[in-house]
C-alpha cells in the first residue's frame, strides 16, 4: 500500500517509516524540518530512510494548505499515519501559536486531505497528556479527558474531537493514538532521557523536578512502532447501536477509535535515572527542584483495549530500553 507518514524525520515517524518499508509498503514522508531541536538529528534519520527505493521525502509544512492539498491529490494515499506535531508541554507555555499552526491547522489540513481523497484509514498521534487533572489510575480510554493542564494537551484533545467530527460527517475511519512518554534510540533531545544522558556524559548536573517523585509510564519506541503498524490494519467500523449514554468515549457510532499505547508499568523518575546511571556506569549530580507548570504527577496506561484489538501490549522494561538508548547515543555521538 501507499502510506503518507507525516513527521517522517521525527522520532516516532522515522521508526514507523522503517517498519512500513521493511514490510514492502511505499512511504511518502513529509516533515518541515523545523529547528525546535537539532535539525542534524532529523537529517540523520532521513539518511537512513532515503536508500529505500519505496521511500520518497517531501519537505513540507502541515499548515501549508495549498501544498497539502496538492500532495494528497497527486499521491492518492491508501492510509495516512499522522505523527507530525509541535511537541513539548513546557514549550507550549511560551510559544502557543506554534501549537495552533501545527497541531490545529495542520491536523485540519490532514483531515481535509483524507476526506477529499478517500483515504482508507487515518491514524494520528494523540498523547497521554490529554488526561490532565485525572487522578484515577491507570488512565483508561473510558475516562473523561476534559481538563488538560497545558496547551499542548488541549491541542491533542482537539485533534481527537476534530477527527471524530470527520468520522461522523464523512465516514472517514480515524484512530487516535495516546502515546505514553516514548523513549529509545533516535529519541528527541528535548526529552528527559536525552537531556540527562548528555549532561551525565559531559559531567554536568541534571535537573530533577518534583524531587524525582513523579511517575511515568515510559514506553519503548519499538513497542510504539509495533502497535502502530498492527493498528493500521484494524480499521474502525460504524456502530449504529452505540450511544453516548451507554458507550465509551473511545468509540462511537462513527468509524472512530482511540487507544492508549503505554507500557502499563510506571516507574518513578528516580528509578528511571538509576537505570540510566547503571547503563552509563556513572552517578549523576542532581539538582532537586519543584514541579514545573503543565506537568502531571503520574501517568499509567490501561492498555486492555489495545490488547483486545491487536493481541499486543508494550512490554520492554525500562532497564533494557534505557540501555539500548545509551548504546545508540554513544555510537551516534562517538562518546566513550
Amino acid at each position: 500500500m501507499k502510506f503518507l507518514v507525516t513527521g517522517a524525520a521525527g522520532f516516532i515517524g522515522y521508526h514507523v517509516s522503517e517498519r512500513l518499508l521493511a514490510a514492502g509498503h511505499q512511504v511518502i514522508g513529509i516533515d518541515n524540518l523545523n529547528d525546535y531541536y537539532d535539525v542534524n538529528l532529523k537529517l540523520a534519520r532521513l539518511d537512513l530512510l532515503k536508500p529505500h527505493t519505496q521511500f520518497q521525502f517531501e519537505k513540507m509544512d502541515l499548515a501549508d494548505r495549498s501544498a497539502m492539498e496538492q500532495l494528497f491529490s497527486a499521491q492518492k494515499f491508501d492510509r495516512v499515519i499522522h505523527l507530525a506535531a509541535q511537541a513539548g508541554v513546557r514549550y507550549s507555555i511560551d510559544n502557543p501559536h506554534a501549537y495552533a499552526d501545527s497541531n490545529l491547522i495542520g491536523h485540519l489540513n490532514v483531515l481535509e486531505g483524507c476526506r477529499h481523497n478517500k483515504v482508507g484509514h487515518l491514524l494520528y498521534a494523540s498523547s497521554s497528556s490529554v488526561y490532565g487533572l485525572n487522578r484515577k489510575l491507570p488512565f483508561s480510554t473510558d475516562d473523561s479527558v476534559d481538563h488538560p493542564v497545558s496547551l499542548y494537551a488541549a491541542t491533542k484533545k482537539a485533534n481527537e474531537l476534530m477527527s471524530h467530527t470527520y468520522s461522523h460527517l464523512y465516514g472517514l475511519p480515524t484512530t487516535g493514538l495516546r502515546f505514553f512518554t516514548v523513549y529509545g534510540p533516535w529519541g528527541r533531545p528535548d526529552m528527559a532521557l536525552f537531556k540527562f544522558t548528555r549532561a551525565i556524559v559531559k559531567g554536568n548536573s541534571i535537573d530533577v523536578y518534583n524531587h524525582g517523585q513523579m511517575r511515568r509510564d515510559f514506553t519503548y519506541i519499538d513497542d510504539i512502532a509495533e502497535a502502530i503498524v498492527r493498528l493500521q490494519d484494524v480499521i474502525p467500523q460504524s456502530d449504529s447501536a452505540w450511544t453516548v449514554e451507554q458507550g465509551t468515549p473511545a468509540t462511537s457510532s462513527a468509524p472512530y477509535r482511540v487507544y492508549n499505547i503505554g507500557n502499563s508499568q510506571p516507574v518513578t523518575l528516580m528509578e528511571y535515572i538509576t537505570a540510566l546511571e547503571t547503563a552509563l556506569g556513572k552517578v549523576a549530580s542532581k539538582n532537586m527542584l519543584p514541579m514545573q507548570p503543565g506537568d502531571v504527577l503520574e501517568t499509567s496506561a490501561d492498555t486492555s483495549a489495545l490488547y483486545d484489538a491487536i493481541g499486543f501490549k508494550p512490554q520492554t522494561s525500562v532497564a533494557e530500553g534505557v540501555a539500548n538508548f545509551v548504546d545508540w547515543y554513544k555510537t551516534f555521538y562517538k562518546t566513550a
